[in-house]
């Protein structure tokens, strides 16, 4: 046995240290929303209300780093594996091992029933979100890219090719790489849920949420597919058209930011957290 395979045994503790604190995090704001969602069911109907959009992400997140967390205990159960000495005198060490992934095991269990139980009372709820995602095949959406850990968040218009509703996965075709995509023929991603954010009917501007003039939002960049942080100018409703005035960030021109036109079903509520 070296120094330095305690020492990766100990790095990869701090690393599930880590995440489970990450999970405890997680399972707070999940709860938080439950309960708002409980008390105050009818947010879910009032324009720009992002609660649901944010429990996807939140479920994703969760599931994301439980995933993360059954591979680094698998990473240290063959690391100790291959320290221990065999025979009789390392089974005892080995169980222990055992017993402690086992008491691991058993506590994230337990989270998990809390979790399915409280998801339990929205069922209702998130039978018809899977089925709104299924209905999305073959609609442009908008799509973030980019792993959950990237330092700047790539929004593309993509088209939905399947929703699978055990994964709560989409797999979708960006149909118009840009100029700096390594291939350059079509791409195509399996995005989890809290990916895709679904744009309002082309044929009905009542779909699309009245967003407030100084209202941050994403946008597909005209003569592009690819939306940005903007700020609307004026609504489309007020405006009595099909378009929004925005203001995209960073498109400073002659030292201020022009006023762009961009249609109603271009334009989606801002995402939490987006990293622009």
């Amino acid at each position: 046995m070296s120094s330095s395979d305690i020492a990766a045994i100990l790095e990869n503790s701090k690393e599930l240290d880590r995440l489970r604190k990450d999970q405890e995090e997680i399972l707070l704001e999940i709860n938080k929303l439950h309960k708002k969602l409980q008390t105050t069911p009818e947010v879910v109907e009032k324009p720009g209300d992002n609660s649901l959009s944010r429990l996807k992400v939140l479920y994703t997140q969760a599931k994301d780093l439980s995933d993360s967390e059954a591979n680094i205990s698998n990473l240290l159960i063959s690391q100790l594996d291959a320290i221990l000495p065999p025979g009789p005198q390392g089974q005892p060490r080995r169980r222990i091992a055992d017993s402690i992934c086992v008491t691991e095991g058993n506590e994230q269990k337990r989270k998990r029933v809390k979790t399915e139980s409280d998801i339990s009372r929205l069922t209702p709820s998130m039978r018809n979100q899977l089925e709104a995602c299924a209905s999305l095949k073959g609609e442009q959406v908008a799509a973030r890219v980019t792993p959950r850990n990237a330092v700047k968040d790539e929004w593309f218009v993509v088209k939905v090719i399947h929703f699978e509703k055990e994964s709560k996965e989409f797999e979708v075709l960006d149909e118009e790489p840009g100029d700096d995509e390594d291939s350059s023929g079509q791409r195509q991603y399996k995005l989890p849920m809290g990916n895709i954010i679904p744009f309002p009917k082309s044929n009905d501007p009542s779909s699309a949420p009245d967003f407030p003039p100084g209202k941050h939002v994403l946008a597909v960049y005209p003569g592009t597919t690819a939306l940005y942080k903007a700020t609307v100018v004026h609504g489309h409703r007020k405006r009595k058209t099909d378009d929004y005035v925005l203001e995209f960030d960073d498109d400073e021109e002659d030292g201020s930011l022009p006023q762009r036109t961009v249609p109603f079903h271009k334009v989606v509520p801002m995402p939490e957290g987006h990293r622009p």
